[in-house]
């Protein structure tokens, strides 16, 4: 059978392929590939006219127009290519210093250069690059294109029932009411936070030969500085250079960034809980798709697919990503290949992350809030006004609040009119009773409203 989204072994490339695709140009054998090439024309352009480095001059502007060509026409046939020089190389990084080098044979300026194609590289060095590339490629899209949209969901859906007043519920219990907006307001606040983490963490890179010390560099050129050099073409390609390294760079800032991801994705398996939760209790309903089934045999499901959609794919995401987290900075001595294999994965937790984010958004873009059912609970909930009753007798020194309210609500139905008949009772100013007696389940929600409202 040939490959195709009904034969693929990963759901990722198979059943999930419209999710992932857009995540293809950056992490897949096609896109790992077009780094490589890219970092290798890239290192030849960094030497062509080094002062100290006479055997490469100045570039003509069309030896130059024709590197670049190289990488921007970059294509699936030329990674083809490279794949069948690896057939005969055994070894990927090698394949693509033959590769180039194949393009430079019929330009003359190039071909007398061609040789400093890969000089004084270690494949790591390459590979490296090539990886910190990916992961910018891969955390802009998935910021933009899953995480973003979300918080603008959630934002605008705080802000639009800030003031719906809905009871809260802390150990499954009733408890003081809150608003709808407001408990959103609180996972934008969160996923804000960690959205900035994950574009703050630096992408680190080095370029500095077999075993981190510029050996095969110094012993060309002895006089050249290769570790400024080093530094200035990493922080070209937009990177952040990592000064001290074996012959790997050692994947700290990947650990970081992977981390990150996982609290991130932490908060978003809370949401779709929550959210399930809330559509159980009926606070939520589910805007119905023409010709959608919910169950093979009832008929009259509407289940919250998306959200445990999410929640499944994001807990695998985090299975991938802490694995990737804890594995990549453990090497043995100055270097050995369980992190070449590992690294191939990266996609895979990025993969998992993006069709979360889909079914997320499918699924926040299909709720509508059912205020009559919320409304139905808190009209039932009249002992959460419990609280705000004994903290104003605190405040007039009425002798054990607590425990008053206590006898008065623990394991017995409460009502309006038997709370309004204890407020009467007490021994406490007029303006106090009447603010109490004012106070209704759906009123009693603090500054909810405001903090939603505050979101940005």
């Amino acid at each position: 059978m040939e490959l195709s989204s009904l034969t693929a072994i990963s759901p990722i490339d198979g059943r999930y392929w419209n999710k992932t695709k857009p995540l293809m140009d950056a992490f897949s054998e096609y896109g790992l590939v077009r780094y490589r090439v890219l970092v290798e024309v890239r290192w030849l352009q960094c030497l062509a006219g080094h002062p100290d480095v006479a055997e490469v001059p100045q570039l003509s502007s069309q030896a130059q127009q024709f590197l670049e060509s190289i990488c921007s026409d970059f294509s699936l046939e030329d990674a083809q290519a490279v794949k069948q020089i690896e057939r005969t190389t055994n070894h990927d990084v090698k394949a693509v210093e033959y590769f180039i080098k194949q393009k430079l044979q019929n330009q003359p300026e190039l071909q007398a250069i061609s040789e400093f194609v890969h000089f004084g590289c270690t494949s790591e060095d390459i590979n490296n690059v090539a990886h910190a590339l990916m992961l910018a490629q891969g955390r802009k899209l998935i910021v933009q294109k899953g995480l973003q949209p979300i918080v603008d969901r959630l934002t605008a859906m705080a802000q639009k029932y800030a003031a719906v007043s809905m009871i809260s519920r802390t150990h499954g219990q009733t408890a003081s009411p809150t608003t709808v907006g407001k408990e959103l307001a609180n996972v934008v606040y969160r996923l804000g936070r960690q959205v900035l983490q994950v574009q703050a963490t630096e992408l680190l890179a080095k370029f500095n030969g077999a075993v981190g010390n510029y050996n095969a560099h110094l012993a060309a050129y002895p006089q050249v500085d290769w570790q400024a050099n080093a530094q200035r073409f990493v922080q070209s390609l937009g990177l952040t250079w990592n000064p001290y390294t074996t012959q790997i760079e050692p994947h700290d800032y990947m650990a970081e960034l992977f981390d990150a991801l996982v609290r991130l994705n932490s908060i978003l398996i809370d949401l779709a809980r929550d959210l399930w939760g809330y559509i159980s209790l009926g606070y939520f309903k589910q805007r119905l798709a023409a010709g959608e089934v919910g169950s093979s045999t009832m008929p009259h499901k509407v289940n919250p697919i998306d959200f445990e959609n999410a929640e499944g794919n994001l807990g695998l995401a985090n299975a991938v990503l802490t694995h990737l987290a804890q594995k990549l900075p453990v090497s043995r001595w100055q270097r050995d290949l369980t992190d070449s294999t590992v690294l191939r994965n990266m996609g895979v937790g990025f993969g998992y992350s993006q069709i979360a984010y889909q079914s997320l958004i499918k699924g926040l873009d299909k709720l509508e809030i059912d205020q009559q059912r919320i409304q139905a609970d808190l009209s039932d909930a009249w002992e959460v006004l419990a609280e705000p009753i004994q903290t104003v007798m605190r405040r007039y020194n009425v002798p054990e609040p607590y425990e008053q309210l206590k006898a008065l609500t623990r394991g017995h139905a409460i009502t309006a009119q038997r709370l309004h008949e204890f407020i009467r009772n007490l021994e406490i100013p007029d303006e106090a009773k009447l603010q109490l007696l004012e106070l209704t389940p759906t009123s009693y929600t603090g500054n909810a409203a405001a903090q939603a409202r505050g979101i940005k």
